[in-house]
């Protein structure tokens, strides 16, 4: 199908050839958005655009709202944008912290293709928590390097190599006390079996110049004297480090004497309190006639709390979130006069109403802007623990949610990095006239 062009002097334009255009949903604003015209010229009297401050990218990245959902539409040559769809795709079926893609648009006329991905609600850049506190706080930012560790041992686990691990290529969300990181660029990413020590040895090499150089950039702009800049370049180096020591805990195979077959449940109860289920366990005779036995336990996906959450409440949440949740839901059926075991639903349904629930009210009137309550209720917790111990005795709710309301987190929790989910409003419309000769620019988020 060609699209009709109208006469001009007399003459009839030759037809122009229709985008190829490849949805993984039929979003019907998706569809009426103007393919043909390259993305820098697109008019925010046609589209709905918003101005969405993120760091800088090697192509023109906008945001574009349709059928009432957010979506980052990036234009590159036409090769790369195919190669990168078919990473996201292959990430996805792997189940791998990664942003979702939705799309892809080839201008039939050009090397240009538009890629389209779903906005990843609530995520943000580092930049946005680094810029937002004191640079002698390091506990954040060991939260943040091992939220990039972490998603460089699931890439790899499933054969994924990145080529291009950075902090500017991750976007991160908080997940209970710790922060979960997501792939959103994989313009270099390749899809294999698996990797090669070689292969894994290449990314880390790449991940710690990269993320070297994104701490120099922090520096800079931040004015940092000489002996900052070196505890940063330090921190940059410590990733490979944290990779390894997770590796290791996932793909160890330790050996031991078969009267010692306790140390598989030692193992087991190390990789569940890491959030990691264990599909499998093998003792395997480490030579005939010899009682010596090594243990290979399969490890599957990283939601080992998370599942146990959902069986017994139906809410589905992250890992970090459901460790705090599964020990609040422990600590409530203690008072209530349950004895050790394992947890049952009718536990999980008190819980829920006597606690959980109410409290989710509460913050919802406290605090009408959160955009996570699960992860709010995480922050309460971690607030009213740490000022319980201040006191020596339970404080309870109630100046846990104040201090939430006031933004007054004790120093170096967890709770304190909601400040990097702190907006300045809604996600400004971008107006026609106001930047049509100039696309929505890319910009650090202060």
């Amino acid at each position: 199908m060609t699209t009709r062009t109208p006469e001009r002097g007399g003459r009839r334009e030759p037809p122009r050839p229709d985008p190829q255009l490849r949805l993984r949903s039929a979003i019907p604003a998706l569809v009426t958005l103007p393919w043909l015209t390259p993305l820098g010229e697109w008019s925010a009297a046609e589209v709905e655009f918003r101005d969405v401050p993120v760091g800088p990218s090697r192509h023109l990245v906008r945001f574009v709202e349709a059928g009432d959902r957010l979506w980052a539409l990036k234009e590159l040559p036409v090769r790369v944008a195919e190669r990168e769809y078919q990473g996201l795709r292959g990430i996805e079926e792997r189940h791998i912290p990664a942003v979702k893609v939705a799309g892809l648009a080839v201008r039939p006329d050009s090397d240009d293709a538009v890629l389209i991905t779903e906005y990843l609600e609530g995520s943000w850049q580092y930049r946005r928590l680094l810029l937002r506190i004191p640079l002698d706080e390091q506990r954040h930012r060991a939260r943040l390097l091992d939220a990039v560790a972490s998603l460089l041992v699931d890439l790899h686990r499933r054969g994924v190599f990145w080529g291009d691990c950075s902090l500017a290529n991750t976007l991160f969300k908080r997940d209970g006390q710790r922060l979960q990181a997501y792939l959103v660029d994989a313009e270099t990413t390749e899809v294999h079996e698996s990797l090669s020590d070689g292969q894994r040895r290449a990314d880390l090499a790449i991940v710690e110049e990269n993320i070297g150089g994104g701490m120099l950039d922090m520096a800079m702009r931040l004015g940092a004297d000489e002996r900052v800049v070196d505890q940063l370049l330090d921190e940059a180096r410590s990733v490979p480090e944290r990779y390894e020591e997770l590796w290791s805990v996932l793909h160890d195979q330790p050996t031991f004497s078969y009267a010692d077959r306790h140390e598989v449940v030692s193992r087991i109860r190390r990789l569940n309190d890491l959030g990691f289920a264990v599909d499998e366990v093998r003792l395997v005779q480490v030579a005939p006639g010899q009682q010596e036995v090594r243990l290979n336990a399969v490890v599957t996906d990283r939601r080992f709390h998370a599942d146990e959450l959902r069986r017994l409440t139906g809410l589905d949440v992250g890992e970090g979130q459901a460790t705090l949740l599964l020990n609040d839901l422990r600590g409530h059926a203690a008072r209530r006069g349950r004895g050790a075991g394992p947890l049952a639903r009718e536990d999980a349904r008190a819980w829920l109403l006597e606690v959980f629930q109410p409290a989710l009210s509460v913050l919802r009137l406290a605090l009408p802007d959160a955009q996570d309550l699960v992860q709010t209720y995480c922050d309460l917790l971690e607030i009213r623990w740490l000022m319980s111990e201040q006191a020596g005795r339970d404080v309870g709710d109630e100046p846990a949610v104040l201090a939430l309301t006031l933004g007054e987190a004790p120093r170096g929790s967890a709770a304190e990095m909601a400040v990097a989910e702190a907006t300045t409003g809604a996600l400004p419309v971008v107006v026609a006239g106001e930047d049509d000769d100039v696309p929505a620019s890319v910009s650090f988020l202060q």
